[in-house]
């Protein structure tokens, strides 16, 4: 394991290893419940150790290296994926399972209808569970904003959709704020950085729709947007570094305003890098020339022509990354209440 790595798993075991003492030392503790407390703080020292000697990560069977995903949810882990036997492997799928449920449980609803706007997504994992980001917050009254955001955290697994959750759950708590895009860009960034690994990092789109049409964007170093117009297809490109990079970075808002009947498409790079058999990528040019030709399609229709058409490309081989796709669209029809 990298250094900066270790000092994590240490702040990480060293803090539980402070709780279990604080816990067993309490005198409103119980005698006879103290035994398993006990044994895991043994199961905690060792793990100490371990990264004292320098064999923290590696599999006590096969001595191969424990899977990283695995070590972040429980640091106490001495087995790799391959030596565990039937009825862990069994318990695993069963959390890995519930962790999937947990994690469509943050989702928002499939279609968002608020004021004018509306907004459909597709979310296709490549595995049980995912790294990409998507979120729709819409204010509770009528004249209120509305939030999108669509990300994508660096990694697979069981890691990057821990750190999903995390930014689900942190954009909630700022969105409420009221800061201006900008600064809520920059505080989720010092926030994320905080809670982080080296390493570990999410490019995100935050955007933030008004009453007429207007939308301001935030891209911390993610793919870029593509405004759907009568005029073309604009690209909204990135406006920062990828969340959790730096603490002091700095974001830059752009504004846009989508006419009715125009679409903003947000996606994650599991769409654009979607190879065919001969490995060439389905690209970004390629979901410009289709969407242009669709200006006005109602947002369920655009996404799904444009998840068909990177799936006829893939063919019959394998999705191997995450594919998350968001429409925006300022509908035709008269302002109404939010009926989310």
């Amino acid at each position: 394991m990298a250094g900066v790595t270790d000092t994590y798993f240490r702040e990480q075991l060293e803090k539980r290893k402070d709780q279990l003492n604080a816990v067993l030392a309490s005198t409103a503790a119980p005698a006879a419940p103290k035994a398993p407390l006990v044994a895991l703080l043994c199961e905690v020292d060792s793990a100490l150790q371990r990264l004292a000697d320098g064999s923290f990560g590696i599999c006590t069977q096969c001595h191969a290296p424990v899977e990283t995903d695995r070590l972040l949810a429980d640091p106490l882990t001495q087995l790799c994926l391959d030596d565990l036997n039937s009825d862990e492997q069994r318990a695993l799928e069963r959390d890995l399972e519930l962790a999937a449920r947990v994690q469509r449980g943050l989702l928002p609803n499939t279609d968002t209808r608020h004021q004018d706007w509306l907004v459909h997504y597709q979310y296709k994992p490549a595995g049980m569970v995912s790294g990409d980001y998507c979120d729709v917050i819409s204010s509770p009254t009528e004249n209120g904003e509305m939030f999108f955001l669509l990300g994508d955290v660096a990694g697979k697994g069981v890691a990057a959709s821990l750190l999903m959750s995390h930014l689900h759950a942190m954009f909630r708590s700022l969105a409420g704020v009221g800061l201006p895009l900008d600064n809520l860009m920059e505080v989720a960034n010092s926030v994320f950085c905080q809670s982080t690994i080296a390493g570990q990092f999410a490019t995100l789109i935050c955007g933030r729709a008004g009453q007429r049409g207007e939308i301001e964007i935030n891209s911390a170093g993610h793919l870029a947007a593509l405004h759907v117009s009568k005029s073309g297809v604009r690209k909204i490109y990135s406006t920062g570094l990828p969340l959790g990079m730096f603490s002091t970075s700095r974001y830059t808002v752009e504004r846009i305003k989508l006419e009715r009947g125009d679409s903003l498409l947000l996606y994650t790079d599991g769409l654009s890098e979607a190879m065919d058999a001969s490995g060439t990528e389905y690209g970004t040019e390629r979901l410009s020339n289709l969407v242009r030709e669709r200006h006005g399609c109602a947002p369920q229709d655009l996404a799904t022509a444009c998840m068909k058409e990177v799936t006829a490309h893939r063919g019959a081989g394998k999705q191997l990354d995450d594919q998350t796709l968001m429409v925006v669209h300022r509908g035709s029809f008269a302002s109404s209440s939010a009926n989310d």
